[in-house]
């Protein structure tokens, strides 16, 4: 697939089958925006009547020698999957890949993410049915979370090589990625392996540490999809934090700034904390090289030129190779060591279970150990004994479990306290100035604004009647994965990755709350006795301007366009008394949480955001 610009390049790569099989296809609209979908639908199409498989390469693209035979017997012999001979240094699947060279595996089974699409193979009946689930679905979103979705639907798994036999060729992006900064394979290979038979073994991983836009990440797999969490949060819970921290304090650092030192320490640490757990044998030294080799470019592609990182790779290859042998060994110090899981004494409830579930882990990284509960069931209680606390996300909206049977529940179960987790929405419709938590003393006007109160009203009654201490905690739109939908900043970033504007309206302001602040404001309560009824929760306020930049810089950079103002508004809050009473203050950072949230909808939500997608 190429553009008629490019269609020299492209008709090089064709030229490298001897048998000819190669088709050039062309952008249908060239003057249309740049955007490789459009390009895919006929480039996925063109398959031979007797084909079984087929191969769409993008247009800037180095193939390894022998490919093609290679591909034949790969195709021989795993037909119905998919196939990635290229993911790039970039990603999340980048850590799938190291993990694959470093365990000494052939394959690797792709992780949640938009499908590395750079060179891929498909079943010949699935190639041909992708240009009609793009026209359903598609909905201007990216074309490899287009494939992504689509592979999902047909339940299609996707293996990738290890290493690479097609890499990037380093030209400018006509389809508009070359924001993404310099862009090459985790691990590449220029001569595909000569095999009578490929080894069909393929790992899938539950743990995978990445570094990607300067930030040390590891994704997880739950019982409710992957979570991807901070990479220190994750040693924390395995119980290898300061392990990792005393390698790092010990270590003879490079001439790199702290920041990257210490993400790119975190992310080797953690890989050789899961390789030690995965196998005995010691990687082959060239492959733990390469590999490394790339982490730098691939978590700071976006943030550095490639001139810029040229010098950086072997600095951070080298305390990359550092530290993968202490996380090795701090894995094998600390295997057989018992270590007793916390006894949970809270219990989450409502709002999205996967959301929920989340914060359940969250608190309890707070040390306010947890666990999720869709309903509380006094026949069979998700803690021993009376819950020291309940932690119910409101929703007026939400039938599944009605507040008034939550009551009756945590009621029976004896809860020592209830935390109610309202919204900034109870404020709707009033002054424009900042609201302090006595601002609302009498329902208000606003539908929404009441349904909210009316909510709370039913907490505070049911307190006074059980004797329960009840605590209301009124959050800022969430920002996180799984964070509710409804929200302005939700709506801007599927704006975003679809193609369409951002409806701004001038003078308005926002205030939201990163997930992770919200665990540690739910922790600073619990640790004290109840107390204020109400608080006020939020991270960050932002204009107009500011919250569309922040969804540019975190999603798609995509236009916006003035709108007339909605009929109402939540005004910013102040977050005074939490602070006062708990000493409590946001701490995480928002551009993270925003980030995790854009990714969360383009590359884990498949097929919940079918109704979203146009």
């Amino acid at each position: 697939m190429t553009h008629p610009r490019r269609r020299a390049a492209a008709e090089a790569i064709a030229a490298k089958d001897p048998r000819g099989r190669i088709r050039v296809v062309t952008d249908p609209d060239p003057s249309g925006p740049p955007t490789a979908l459009r390009t895919a639908d006929p480039s996925w199409s063109c398959v031979g009547p007797d084909a079984t498989h087929h191969v769409v390469f993008q247009d800037d693209v180095l193939i390894a020698d022998n490919f093609f035979p290679y591909a034949e017997k790969v195709a021989a012999a795993v037909p119905g999957e998919a196939v990635a001979f290229y993911e790039g240094w970039e990603g999340r699947n980048s850590g799938v890949v190291r993990l694959g060279a470093l365990t000494g595996a052939q394959w690797a089974y792709a992780i949640d993410e938009h499908v590395p699409s750079l060179a891929l193979m498909l079943p010949a009946e699935a190639a041909r049915g992708y240009r009609r689930f793009a026209a359903e679905h598609g909905g201007g979103w990216p074309y490899d979370v287009v494939i992504q979705r689509y592979l999902k639907a047909l339940d299609i798994p996707v293996r990738i090589a290890v290493p690479s036999t097609v890499d990037h060729d380093d030209v400018p992006s006509i389809a508009g990625n070359s924001t993404h900064g310099w862009r090459r394979a985790t691990f590449f290979t220029d001569r595909a392996p000569l095999f009578a038979e490929p080894d069909r073994t393929c790992p899938e991983f539950s743990v995978v540490p990445f570094y990607q836009y300067g930030e040390s990440k590891c994704a997880v797999r739950q019982a409710e999809g992957w979570e991807c969490l901070d990479t220190d949060r994750y040693l924390r819970r395995a119980g290898l934090l300061d392990r990792c921290e005393a390698g790092l304090a010990a270590a003879d650092l490079p001439a790199l700034p702290g920041t990257v030192c210490r993400q790119v320490w975190l992310t080797a640490f953690a890989t050789g904390a899961v390789v030690a757990g995965l196998t005995d044998r010691d990687p082959e030294p060239a492959a733990a090289r390469a590999v490394f080799e790339a982490l730098g470019p691939g978590g700071l592609c976006e943030e550095y030129t490639g001139a810029e990182l040229v010098p950086m790779i072997p600095l951070v290859r080298d305390l990359a190779l550092t530290a993968f042998a202490a996380g090795r060994a701090a894995h094998r110090a600390t295997a057989d060591a018992p270590r007793p899981a916390p006894v949970p004494g809270v219990v989450v409830t409502g709002g999205d279970p996967a959301f929920a579930a989340q914060l359940a882990r969250l608190l309890t990284d707070a040390g306010r150990p947890a666990v999720h509960a869709e309903r509380l069931d006094p026949a069979a209680p998700a803690v021993p004994g009376a819950p020291d606390a309940v932690i119910h996300l409101g929703s007026p909206h939400d039938t599944g479990y009605p507040l008034a049977d939550l009551l009756a529940d945590a009621e029976k179960l004896g809860a020592r306290r209830l935390v109610h987790a309202s919204s900034a929405a109870v404020y709707r419709g009033g002054a424009a100035e900042d609201r302090t938590e006595d601002s609302v003393t009498e329902p208000p006007k606003d539908a929404e604004a009441r349904l909210w109160w009316d909510a709370e009203q039913q907490c505070r009654a049911w307190g006074r009647q059980s004797g329960t201490p009840v605590q209301i905690v009124r959050f800022a739109e969430p920002v996180g994965p799984h964070a509710p939908l409804g929200g302005v900043l939700a709506d801007w970033m599927l704006r975003a990755w679809t193609r369409r504007p951002m409806p701004l309206t001038e003078g308005r302001r926002h205030q939201i709350v990163d997930y992770r602040d919200m665990a540690g404001a739910l922790a600073a309560l619990l640790a004290r006795p109840a107390g204020p009824e109400v608080c006020n929760v939020a991270s960050a306020g932002y204009d107009e301007t500011a919250l569309a930049e922040l969804v540019t810089e975190t999603a798609r950079r995509t236009p916006w366009e003035q709108a007339p103002a909605p009929a109402a508004h939540t005004p910013l809050m102040s977050t005074d008394l939490i602070t006062a009473e708990t000493g409590w203050r946001p701490s995480a950072s928002v551009r993270n949480g925003a980030r995790a949230q854009a990714q969360w909808l383009a590359c884990d939500t498949h097929d919940d955001l079918v109704g979203l997608w146009a």
